[in-house]
């Protein structure tokens, strides 16, 4: 029997093979009998079974996978390579009382980071310093004149986190200085390395632990359970020097992982399901005021994480004080908590008015550079003077969603060009900008495979876009070809309930790696469709028994999914999305978010 006994790949589902969105709808495969042997194995729906079945889950791995815990997925530490070392070289600092700093990254998997280990040493009784380089200024990644400032301080060691891997002229530098610089990173290598006192990266292409799916956040928590094992051997801990617990950092842990949008598979799903258990007893009062400025009045989820604190986190390094979000996550005062999420909150607003001017007239350049196919060549580039360099990485997300394309978006200022990039799954951003770099068009860049940053001289941009789609051109179309609209399973309107929902929800947590599932309802009336805030739809839905369902479709009223839906009040429609309950309207009530619709019928 194979796994997809239940659907003819071949055939579109609900003979949906171009949506309002352009896409084809496919059924998710699985294998019934699979599914069917999950669900009695975990005593569960034949619902979840397939949910599990069609995530290739298979029946041993099913219960570390629906209840993931770190006991049965804690990787040992010591198997990312350079871990011990970089452990060692910690905790002789420790024993010499030298001075250690923490580099790291303004966004959110960076802020994350940098508090964890700000925490840990604390816990520890030692004071560090916190250097987070700011965007506008420094750029990514560690720079001589941050060494240096750092060496004047009387640091003798530095720990970069979620940057440092190709950082090789900064790093030498810092050498010879006389700093010592331990790199925990996750991004991208190259065969050579850095002149440093350990890199601990488990992309890194010598390291076989197979835990390259961690975000650098997890990568740090790994080195604070390896130093707090050889602190346990060595007999360091007592009753007035007490082992720090390390379970309350894994809601900073849940937020970085969730935020960078790392696979949620393997020890990250047992990372983000009890970092967000932790999150939920508001331990940390940078998380706590977050929450509070972001009006989130339930247990949080990955949705939270991703798209309520996060964006708060990411604002200060985006257009205000880049070391905000480090601050907030690693502080203990309440009331210092809550005055700088409301002053990142502020900044959010900002952003966001910001992203808005910059994404238009990005759109304007893309469509004025179509030609008569209707869609960019394989990947969407948009440069100019003057944009701010804080959001291009939100404005190339939006491109590559509207598109379905790899997107690369690059402000340019005293001749040098800042560009972040993000791709659709399939296509390895990461290494085309590596690659890139080897043939000399940037000055610096590197990423993982849906995200990348990069700086470039302003005169070689047309010369990278031109690489780029060359190089890029054959995994971007074998990508598109794949492309549709997974579907889990088709439902009625009636079957779209509040339990449903609950058992969904046992699948998560959902993010990269672990999509949340969608469902098709079929054949209902469109009987309203509202616009409300910015570009968004609320729609009605009415089955043929008197069933109905509302319906969001966010940032689609300009779209052609949000035409077809203006203009076809009183139409028949099949439509797809994601199942939640009803928060505004409390009880049992369920909403779906729309992902697509098509029409029933002659258009």
């Amino acid at each position: 029997m194979t796994a997809t006994e239940n659907t003819d790949l071949l055939k579109s589902l609900l003979n949906v093979s171009h949506s309002a969105k352009g896409q084809r709808w496919q059924q998710r495969p699985y294998a019934e009998r699979h599914a069917a042997l999950i669900a009695e194995t975990l005593g569960v729906s034949l619902t979840v079974g397939q949910l599990l079945a069609g995530r290739g889950v298979t029946v041993d791995d099913a219960e570390n996978f629906f209840r993931p815990s770190l006991r049965a997925l804690m990787p040992d530490p010591a198997s990312i390579l350079d871990m011990t070392k970089g452990a060692r070289r910690i905790i002789q600092a420790l024993e010499r009382r030298e001075k250690i700093a923490v580099f790291g990254d303004y966004d959110v998997d960076g802020a994350t980071s940098s508090a964890l280990l700000n925490r840990y040493f604390r816990a520890l009784g030692v004071q560090i310093i916190v250097y987070i380089p700011d965007r506008m200024v420094e750029g990514y990644g560690p720079n001589a004149s941050a060494m240096q400032s750092l060496r004047e301080q009387g640091v003798d060691l530095v720990i970069t986190v979620d940057c440092g891997t190709l950082s090789f002229e900064p790093l030498a530098a810092a050498k010879q200085m006389g700093l010592d610089v331990i790199v925990v990173d996750h991004h991208k290598a190259e065969p050579a390395l850095p002149d440093v006192a350990a890199l601990i990266n488990p992309n890194r292409l010598d390291d076989t632990s197979e835990q390259g799916q961690l975000a650098a956040v997890g990568v740090a928590f790994m080195l604070t359970v390896e130093i707090n094992r050889l602190l346990r051997e060595s007999g360091w801990f007592d009753n007035e020097k007490p082992e720090p617990d390390l379970r309350l950092l894994l809601d900073i842990v849940a937020l970085g992982t969730v935020c960078d949008v790392v696979p949620l598979t393997g020890v990250n799903r047992a990372l983000v399901t009890q970092g967000l258990k932790v999150m939920a007893q508001r331990r940390n009062a940078g998380i706590t005021a977050l929450a509070d400025v972001g009006r989130v009045n339930e247990a949080p989820t990955t949705y939270h994480a991703g798209f309520v604190l996060g964006p708060r986190v990411n604002a200060g390094g985006r257009v205000g004080e880049a070391n905000l979000g480090s601050k907030l996550l690693a502080t203990e005062d309440t009331f210092e908590a809550r005055a700088i999420a409301e002053k990142l909150d502020r900044y959010n607003q900002e952003r966001r008015l910001i992203e808005a001017d910059v994404l238009e007239a990005a759109l304007m350049q893309v469509e004025a550079g179509i030609g008569i196919s209707g869609k960019p060549d394989t990947i969407v580039i948009a440069a100019a003077d003057g944009w701010h360099a804080g959001v291009i990485g939100i404005v190339a997300s939006r491109l590559k969603d509207k598109y379905g394309l790899p997107s690369l978006v690059i402000a340019i200022e005293n001749g040098e060009g800042k560009g972040s990039a993000r791709s659709i799954t399939g296509v390895d951003l990461g290494a085309a900008v590596i690659e890139a770099q080897h043939k000399g068009l940037l000055l610096k860049g590197g990423g993982h495979a849906m995200a990348a940053g990069l700086t470039v001289a302003a005169d070689k941009v047309d010369e990278l876009s031109a690489f780029l789609r060359d190089h890029m051109r054959s995994a971007v179309a074998k990508a598109s070809a794949n492309q549709a609209l997974k579907i889990d399973s088709i439902i009625s309107l009636s079957g779209a309930t509040a339990a449903l929902v609950d058992e969904v929800e046992q699948v998560g947590p959902f993010g990269a790696g672990n999509a949340s599932p969608h469902f098709a309802i079929p054949e209902v009336d469109l009987i309203k469709a509202d616009r409300v805030g910015e570009n968004h739809l609320r729609c009605i839905f009415k089955s043929g028994d008197g069933k109905s369902i509302k319906a969001m479709a966010f940032r689609q009223a300009d779209e052609p999914m949000g035409a077809i839906l203006q203009t076809g009040i009183g139409r028949r429609f099949h439509i797809a999305g994601k199942l939640k309950k009803d928060t505004w309207a409390g009880g049992d009530k369920v909403e779906i978010t729309l992902d697509d619709v098509a029409l029933v019928g002659p258009a």
